[in-house]
């Protein structure tokens, strides 16, 4: 039976929403969250260690942890929104979000920089989460691709210019102007998701209990139009976490770029993948959603493979930022086409099938941030190994999908 819930625009919008533009600026803000709260603490280390009294190494514990509990706390989040719906989850989310920020603005220690990052990650998993889920509420079809490319420009966006951001803000008022900023940063996310979005779940809620939650996950898990997309973003999306977590040791500790310098890296990746999602929303309309992806994922491949190939050749900046840039365009076009395949066809399940994603990335990232930093001590030929066998394993589970979709002879 065709999926007749969904319309190109919520039917039923809230007073003062004029266009589509704003609601996807309101869901990007979302998505933006939890990236924001991690990447802008990145030139602060440091920092953060020498005022609490605790090595930089310990304090990285704090991105840790906040990693760990975002990525649990989708699946949590996302069954409690297909039962109550978007709203309170959402505006909860903010709100416990805030809280943390105060708790770690105030720490004086690591033992509570911890538990605040705790809180943070639990508010931040919320609204990450069901930006995709509200996304699936109010668009299908191409317009769902469309919206999640510009979804995922955002989340890009939040890790490339964070760092600079952060630099700025410890640089001029120290580093606990960083947990005010997104404090605020908070505040009026919340106000603008009441005022343009609200709730947007009016499809048949499901039961809010651990069988009919297992049921639903285990029932996702299952099935091919889910898994096979799902996993592939999530395996380049791990390659991503890898890039951001291994670029600090490439260019700081390998050839000795400055922390601005390495801020504006991660800015000028924001540009390429700004491009790739453009190119995305021009792509699946004209070749459809699997040809799109299965182009994405040849890019990300060849990157990958250049990466590793120039740490062992000419390990020089050009090479790495001209691979990484292949990588990036190809990121660019599976994230958003290949999320909006995975969670189309499950309307009365957007949040469970959205918090599955999100957990499966966060999950893949964490894996491959903690490979690249491990494989070797040469930190681009590590970074080349993971984004390889992260990209030739998604092509090769993509690449079975499409055999399996095509007809009999």
């Amino acid at each position: 039976m065709a999926d007749q819930t969904i319309a190109t625009i919520d039917t039923s919008p809230r007073p003062g929403v004029s266009s589509t533009f704003l609601q996807i600026a309101v869901l990007a803000a979302l998505a933006a969250t939890g990236t924001l709260a991690t990447n802008i603490l990145l030139p602060s280390l440091p920092q953060m260690a020498a005022s609490l009294r605790v090595s930089t190494a310990e304090v990285t514990a704090s991105i840790t942890v906040f990693l760990a509990v975002f990525a649990l706390g989708q699946l949590v989040v996302g069954p409690i929104s297909d039962r109550y719906g978007r709203r309170w989850p959402v505006l909860i989310g903010f709100a416990v979000f805030l809280a943390g920020s105060i708790w770690c603005g105030l720490a004086t220690d690591l033992t509570n920089l911890l538990i605040g990052r705790v809180i943070q990650a639990a508010g931040a998993c919320s609204t990450s989460v069901l930006s995709r889920a509200i996304a699936r509420d109010l668009f299908s079809g191409p317009a769902l691709g469309r919206a999640m490319a510009l979804i995922m420009i955002a989340m890009a966006a939040a890790p490339g210019f964070s760092p600079l951001l952060g630099g700025a803000l410890d640089q001029t008022f120290g580093w606990r102007s960083e947990f005010v900023f997104v404090g605020v940063f908070a505040v009026i996310g919340a106000i603008a998701y009441a005022a343009v979005l609200g709730e947007t779940h009016h499809s048949t809620r499901t039961p809010l209990n651990p069988p009919a939650i297992a049921r639903n996950y285990l029932g996702l898990i299952a099935d091919r139009r889910f898994l096979v997309p799902a996993a592939t973003v999530s395996l380049i999306m791990g390659g991503l976490f890898a890039m951001f977590s291994a670029a600090p040791r490439v260019l700081i500790e390998a050839m000795h770029f400055t922390p601005i310098q390495l801020g504006l890296f991660f800015a000028g990746t924001v540009l390429v993948v700004f491009a790739a999602g453009m190119l995305a929303t021009k792509l699946a309309p004209r070749l459809g959603l699997d040809r799109a992806i299965q182009i994405g994922l040849l890019f990300a491949a060849a990157g990958s493979a250049a990466v590793l190939l120039a740490s062992i050749l000419t390990p020089g900046f050009l090479p790495f930022l001209g691979a990484m840039s292949v990588f990036l365009l190809g990121m660019g076009i599976v994230n958003p086409l290949g999320t909006a395949q995975a969670l189309s066809p499950f309307g009365e399940k957007a949040g469970a099938a959205s918090a599955l994603v999100g957990f499966w990335q966060m999950m893949s990232a964490a894996i491959a941030v903690w490979l690249a930093a491990t494989v070797s001590h040469e930190a681009m030929f590590a970074l080349g190994i993971v984004l390889t066998v992260a990209s030739l394993m998604a092509v090769g589970l993509y690449t079975m999908r499409a055999r399996a979709r095509q007809p009999a002879r």
